[in-house]
């Protein structure tokens, strides 16, 4: 990577020429919508404008898209999680900002194709998903409804089944709105872990039967997100480098924080960026329930990370200035409110795009 990097369907969304320009005009806008839709939002002016200014190969999201909370920012009413869950997606994808989304329940039952079409049909042509592996192929435990270990998966890594209820079927189904498929690997049992040539061998054996899906579908990318900073190191550089795919940068606090994370990223560059943003490192590795009640009803910011979002900034910019794709999610429990998170980091990238010099030989990325 570059050296100075590291130290009945939708009414169609307001274009972001058109967003831009009701953005000068000073007013929000909001878009007009089919009987008994779900409403989004008004747009507010300076998320149209960052949005006009990103660069194209840029998509910034949130994980899910089911919150009543942000009722103001994505939904212009009080709603349940219930209706949110169900029929959302659209007022969602018409946020100028939110050009993806983590589809994190396919994690813990496999989707169908007509499912993942139905998500497909309720977004723009632009739109794109990251999408989460069943916990049957990237969990090495079977666990209870508490999450406790109740034994051994005999199917973990295997790329049958990867590729019969995971890859096949999104594919399909979402067809070129895939963005990012992803093997998020639970936390490894001691026995996994104490047996690393195995562990990837698996992988590699995994990853090496997984297509390159990026020549079916340009910019979409699958890749490799872990649990256990153990496993970071150059074998797992090697696996992901032989078969072709990318490391996502997971951001938990169970890895280590994005700064020490980035060697990964040097070793495998040029690649995509995949990065899913889930927790704020002050809660520890068994936070996420503390942040979850902390942080309700995700209305605002509580724990700003300016550090993560600089330094994420700069990892976007290098990557679409590489003329490759970016795909990024953010939870609400990385600061406290996912959109406003995604504001404030496409405000990071927007500034250090426009900053930052040219490297000779290429031409600025266009923006949407």
């Amino acid at each position: 990577m570059q050296d100075d990097l590291f130290g009945e369907p939708p009414a169609p969304p307001l274009t972001p020429q058109q967003q831009a320009k009701a953005a000068s005009a000073g007013t929000p806008t909001r878009p007009s919508r089919p009987a008994g839709q779900i409403a989004a939002a008004p747009t507010l002016p300076e998320h149209a404008d960052l949005a006009a200014r990103l660069p194209a190969l840029v998509r910034l999201g949130t994980s899910s898209w089911t919150y009543p909370g942000w009722q103001g920012l994505v939904w212009a009413e009080e709603l349940s999680e219930r209706r949110l869950s169900k029929d959302g997606l659209t007022a969602y994808s018409r946020h100028p900002l939110l050009r993806t989304v983590s589809v994190d329940r396919s994690f813990y039952q496999p989707l169908t194709v007509a499912q993942y079409a139905s998500h497909a049909a309720q977004v723009p042509d632009d739109f794109r998903f990251i999408v989460k592996a069943p916990a049957s192929v990237s969990d090495a435990l079977i666990r209870d409804d508490a999450g406790r270990g109740k034994g051994h998966n005999p199917l973990f890594l295997d790329p049958d089944l990867a590729l019969r209820e995971f890859i096949e079927p999104a594919m399909r189904g979402l067809g070129h709105k895939v963005g990012a498929l992803v093997f998020q690997i639970s936390p490894l049992p001691p026995d996994w872990l104490r047996q690393p040539r195995s562990l990837m061998a698996h992988l590699a054996r995994l990853l090496d039967q997984m297509p390159r899906i990026q020549d079916a579908i340009p910019g979409a990318t699958i890749a490799l997100e872990l649990r256990d900073h153990a496993v970071l190191g150059p074998d797992l550089a090697q696996v992901l480098r032989q078969s072709g795919h990318a490391y996502c940068l997971g951001l938990h606090a169970r890895m280590p924080p994005i700064e020490d994370q980035l060697p990964m990223l040097r070793s495998l560059w040029p690649s995509p960026l995949v990065c899913r943003w889930n927790l704020h490192r002050k809660h520890g590795a068994q936070g996420y329930e503390t942040a979850r009640t902390l942080y309700a009803p995700f209305d605002h910011i509580q724990d700003a990370d300016p550090q993560t979002r600089h330094t994420l900034a700069r990892v976007i910019v290098a990557t679409a200035r590489a003329g490759l794709s970016a795909h990024v999610s953010i939870s609400n429990k990385a600061e406290g409110c996912a959109p406003l998170s995604v504001a404030a980091l496409a405000q990071e990238v927007v500034a250090q795009w426009e900053a930052a010099p040219t490297p000779l030989g290429t031409t600025p990325q266009a923006s949407r």
